[in-house]
């Protein structure tokens, strides 16, 4: 969240310390000679491996504002934007922002401010695995990199959809998409009935701001603050990449699928069902069968957007379409002490708070052939897994298949309905 020019100015005259560290940008030709990438690289990784912090470019760590020119600001912008994503890893998401302060001259110039939150993972820079203490960063001991490690994957389990979202506004919340998940019997104002579903949280300040499942379910396009949040879809021709681009039109339709999760479920049902194919079964009489029961495709796209792990920020869901096949890849772990075993039996949530406003959410009129007698998108009663294995079976007499590949993606086959055989 965008912090006051008055407070900057006064965490600038009290100098650096474990969340502030100061920089001027020097400049060679046409080039940016300081801070050099790697070191700025490391600074922003130390903030985010610890409480997190902010990097002012354009101040001495003398506290001397000498800004930086107009013509200079975008490379600048662009130098730092770079950098997240190339020099760290995984990638930070900072936010950036400038501010007009005054030089020693009593000039107003311009300096950015480079903020990172305590991350839920942990990053390594070109320095290795840092964490700031104090005004310096300290490279971390064996030890303490596995202990942090432990913590930061515990608090990804269970409570990373309900932290604030740094740079949203509970402005950008949609009142409609709110109200939706309201009982008939509440009497609550719209930002206490928020707060109470952990659509809104207490961030920094103490101040209320949306929180990640509020802005996954009551943004109108949440995978502005959360690029992650989207479903990517495509149906190819063949029955695996590879043999499909060696064909004139290897992609048969592709979309990236956007906006409230409830919606993102109905539009990627709504590409199955367009993109697969119904053929004719003649036994007892001419009958339609299509190769997906759309029941089983629902359960797999609700269980993906609300179990997927939303930490992971280069990572989408991706729905594959075969000739023989649909693949749903979620992206993380199974949560918890879940295996792909015991997946049918038990019930493990990642994201509660998302789990609980699905199961609020009335679900889409729009999803094509569903046959469910059930009001709102999620089950709580764990119905779901095995409605997918019983439906999908039937109608292809194959057993859908769950995968776990290397504790960072989950995938379900659920196999294509063939011809009638004679």
């Amino acid at each position: 969240m965008r912090e006051s020019t008055e407070r900057l100015r006064r965490r600038i005259d009290q100098g650096e310390d474990g969340s502030l560290e100061l920089k001027e940008v020097l400049f060679a030709g046409s080039r940016i000679s300081g801070p050099r990438r790697n070191e700025l690289a490391d600074e922003l990784a130390a903030f985010a491996n610890g409480g997190g912090g902010a990097v002012i470019l354009g101040v001495r760590d003398t506290r001397e504002v000498v800004g930086i020119e107009p013509d200079w600001q975008a490379v600048v912008e662009r130098y730092v934007s770079e950098l997240v994503q190339d020099s760290i890893e995984p990638a930070l998401y900072p936010e950036i922002d400038w501010y007009e302060l005054p030089d020693a001259a009593g000039r107003g110039v311009q300096v950015l401010r480079v903020h990172v939150e305590r991350s839920l993972l942990v990053h390594r820079s070109p320095g290795g695995y840092l964490r700031r203490v104090g005004s310096s960063k300290r490279q971390l001991a064996p030890q303490y990199l596995e202990r942090l490690f432990q913590q930061r994957s515990q608090e990804r389990l269970v409570r990373f959809d309900e932290r604030v979202v740094p740079a949203v506004s509970p402005d950008d919340l949609d009142p409609d998409l709110i109200d939706r998940f309201r009982s008939p019997r509440s009497q609550d104002d719209r930002e206490t009935l928020a707060h109470k579903l952990a659509i809104l949280a207490l961030g920094d300040r103490e101040r209320l701001g949306p929180t990640v499942a509020g802005v996954l379910l009551c943004c109108l396009r949440p995978e502005q603050w959360l690029p992650q949040a989207l479903i990517q879809a495509v149906a190819y021709r063949g029955t695996s990449v590879g043999e499909s681009i060696g064909s004139p039109y290897y992609q048969l339709d592709a979309r990236d699928i956007e906006g409230p999760l409830d919606l993102q479920v109905a539009e990627a049902c709504g590409f199955v069902a367009r993109n697969q194919k119904v053929r004719a079964r003649k036994t007892m009489g001419r009958r339609d069968v299509p190769q997906y029961d759309m029941t089983a495709v629902f359960e797999a796209v609700v269980n993906a957007v609300a179990h997927r792990d939303y930490a992971l920020r280069e990572s989408k869901i991706r729905l594959r379409m075969f000739a023989d096949r649909l693949e749903v890849c979620s992206p993380g772990g199974l949560p918890n002490t879940l295996t792909v075993d015991t997946l049918a039996y038990r019930q493990a949530s990642r994201n509660e708070t998302v789990a609980s406003l699905l199961a609020r959410c009335p679900v889409p009129d729009e999803i094509p052939d569903l046959q469910t007698s059930r009001l709102t998108l999620m089950d709580r009663r764990g119905e779901g897994v095995s409605a997918i294995f019983e439906r999908s079976e039937e109608l292809s007499g194959k057993q859908p298949v769950y995968e776990l590949f290397d504790d960072s993606e989950v995938r379900l086959t659920i196999f294509a309905a063939g011809p009638e055989e004679d």
